[in-house]
């Protein structure tokens, strides 16, 4: 059964969603990275934006006017979550926002701050920006536009946005730490056994 989260989500929409689900994304989806991050964080200002139950996503989007004056997404690619890391705990608990999309995974705090405030990282796949676009119903409003295009808070309503990866759930599980202990454990045996078959390379 598809998976959808609706906006606003609540803390009982995200119990029985675990690391490695596929989710999809319906209602307001905003951008927001590096700079408003620590605008929030490290200078004490308010966003503009009530995230209370809504969707952040990752993002330096491309946005254009159409000939009625009225924005329009181009492409709106993930960017790297990590760079968030030392932020996002805090950002969880005082924003209130329930679903954290980016490219790549995120570290121990974020986990500490979706198991204590009740939030999700996940994945958007890489290289479909333009198919992220068509997933963009309507760019209801921009704020901080003296940031730059790339680093506005863009707020959008959009339908089935994802395929979306759960890589960090509200249980404390990450699905990036996960993998990497599963391929530590197999990759020994199976450097040992390419070394035994390149061992005539000098």
């Amino acid at each position: 059964m598809k998976k959808v989260l609706t906006t606003p989500i609540k803390n009982e929409d995200l119990e029985n969603i675990t690391v490695g689900d596929v989710v999809y994304l319906d209602g307001y989806l905003i951008t927001c990275r590096d700079v408003a991050h620590r605008r929030l964080i490290e200078l004490g200002r308010e966003l503009p934006v009530d995230l209370n139950g809504l969707a952040i996503f990752h993002a330096g989007p491309i946005v254009a006017k159409d000939d009625n004056g009225k924005w329009q997404m181009i492409s709106i690619g993930p960017t790297t979550s990590m760079r968030m890391e030392k932020f996002e705990k805090e950002f969880i608990k005082q924003t209130g926002v329930k679903l954290i999309i980016g490219k790549g995974g995120m570290g121990p705090e974020t986990v500490e701050g979706c198991k204590n405030d009740k939030a999700l990282h996940a994945v958007f796949p890489g290289g479909c920006a333009v198919l992220a676009a068509t997933e963009v119903e309507e760019i209801e409003r921009v704020e901080w536009q003296d940031l730059g295009m790339p680093e506005s808070l863009w707020v959008s309503r959009v339908k089935n946005f994802g395929p979306l990866i759960i890589s960090i759930d509200t249980k404390g599980n990450n699905l990036f730490e996960k993998n990497k202990a599963v391929f530590n454990e197999k990759k020994t045996a199976i450097v040992e056994d390419i070394c035994k078959q390149v061992k005539f390379i000098k």
